[in-house]
């Protein structure tokens, strides 16, 4: 089907232009006649930051199977970011990681054939929207905020009321104005206001299970000291029942290193490279310590405010506004410190791009949009919540047997890792959001 042929099935507006904004929109692009993305700061050309991801400065990989789904959806996206400057780190042989049972093996013939993605967010997200700003169906409308949704007959929703946000005009940011759509996605991550817009319109809003996270991530960039030579390109410490605190470093364009430390407890993430440095010595093995101390650091350090981890259950609710999807963090926010945030971006559009295939109409979709994304990411929150604390020994006393069973089986499997091929193999689906504990 050419770019510019009319298939009559209208136009759609993308409320946020993160990662899952951005592959909701190709998603919909395959599809509708248009689509616009409002985003309520400015859209940066190529490789910049934007006011609205606040972990945009954190360390970022492209799992699996996050590459996988964005490959679908931008066939030749990874050509496009390895030619940027990101760069494949094979799991584990490109890697030294120290799993919650001690180091991995690097080679053997069982070894998974896994890799990630090592690149910043900034240019993960610019190689995304180039991509899109490529296809004459879709339009930016940047520097302007979703304040509300338009609601039509029976139950569906047929536009999205916006403001510009120019605070150098007078009197401040301008009026509303309607735009008018035929499908709206709402991908504005934590900042999301869907909850609010359901109320206002006399739906019941989604009632949320939350899993609070005492990590905080505090991340530098640093230069390789001069002559480095090593025979690993990144390092992994994740943490043990003994140890909550996890470390991380992983190449990223410009031959740089990022650098991420979780504190894996209350205690305050570090605010400079003294303290960031102090912190590394505090891991469960020096080597991240000893590295740090010959590098060079390469601007501030960048804290980061513990998330948690958040659903919002739509798949639930039983009346539901037609037309009208939760995509992202709006939907699942998973803690930045477990690196599955953009897994669930990519997930998301690919649900979306499939059923509105299969089903041939954006109309009457929203009850199996619903509950096929819920589905989606329920292995995603898995791991995170109940994989990755099982890791650091924490129980959750909110949750029921089946979830505790499944949080013992994942710290079996991450401390028999060093030893059993196969759960090795399972540790690193685990790490690549290709599995969770098979009995949570």
């Amino acid at each position: 089907m050419a770019l510019d042929t009319q298939t009559g099935h209208g136009h759609a507006v993308v409320i946020g232009s993160s990662l899952a904004g951005l592959t909701a929109a190709r998603a919909l692009a395959n599809f509708m006649d248009r689509v616009t993305v409002v985003e309520r700061d400015w859209v940066p050309s190529g490789p910049g930051r934007r006011r609205g991801v606040p972990q945009a400065r954190h360390t970022h990989t492209l799992t699996a199977a996050a590459q996988q789904g964005l490959e679908e959806l931008f066939p030749g996206i990874g050509a496009d970011l390895t030619g940027s400057g990101a760069v494949r780190v094979r799991m584990p042989e490109d890697m030294l990681l120290l799993g919650p049972g001690g180091w991995l093996p690097r080679t053997g013939p069982d070894l998974p054939g896994l890799s990630v993605l090592s690149a910043g967010r900034d240019l993960i997200d610019a190689a995304v929207r180039d991509r899109l700003r490529a296809d004459p169906k879709v339009a930016f409308l940047p520097e302007h905020e979703a304040v509300g949704l338009e609601p039509g007959r029976n139950d569906t929703v047929i536009g999205v009321w916006v403001r510009a946000r120019d605070r150098k005009a007078p009197g401040g940011p301008s009026g509303r104005r309607l735009i008018p759509a035929d499908f709206v996605v709402d991908a504005a991550g934590h900042g999301s206001h869907a909850p609010q817009w359901l109320a206002e319109l006399g739906y019941t809003p989604p009632k949320e299970t939350a899993s609070t996270s005492p990590t905080a991530v505090a991340t530098a960039l640093y230069a390789p000291t001069i002559g480095h030579v090593a025979d690993w390109k990144s390092l992994l410490l994740l943490p043990s029942p003994d140890h909550p605190a996890t470390g991380m470093l992983h190449p990223v364009e410009g031959g740089r290193w990022s650098v991420s430390v979780s504190t894996g407890d209350t205690g305050h993430a570090p605010a400079d490279h003294t303290a960031l440095l102090h912190a590394a010595r505090t891991l469960r093995h020096p080597l991240l310590h000893d590295v740090l101390e010959a590098a060079t650091p390469l601007g501030p350090v960048y804290s980061c405010t513990p998330t948690g981890n958040r659903w919002r259950h739509y798949e639930k609710l039983r009346r539901w506004p037609d037309q009208f999807l939760v995509v992202g963090d709006a939907y699942v926010a998973l803690d930045p410190a477990h690196g599955q945030g953009m897994t669930v971006a990519v997930e998301c559009a690919l649900v979306l791009d499939q059923l509105l295939t299969g089903h041939g109409t954006a109309i009457g979709l929203g009850y199996r949009l619903r509950r096929a994304i819920a589905h989606r990411l329920a292995p995603l929150w898995r791991a995170s919540v109940l994989g990755l604390r099982a890791a650091r020994g924490s129980q959750d006393t909110a949750t029921g047997p089946r979830a505790r069973l499944g949080a013992r089986y994942a710290a079996r499997i991450a401390a028999a890792a060093t030893a059993d091929p196969a759960a090795r193999r399972l540790l690193l689906d685990l790490l690549h959001a290709r599995a969770a504990p098979a009995a949570a």
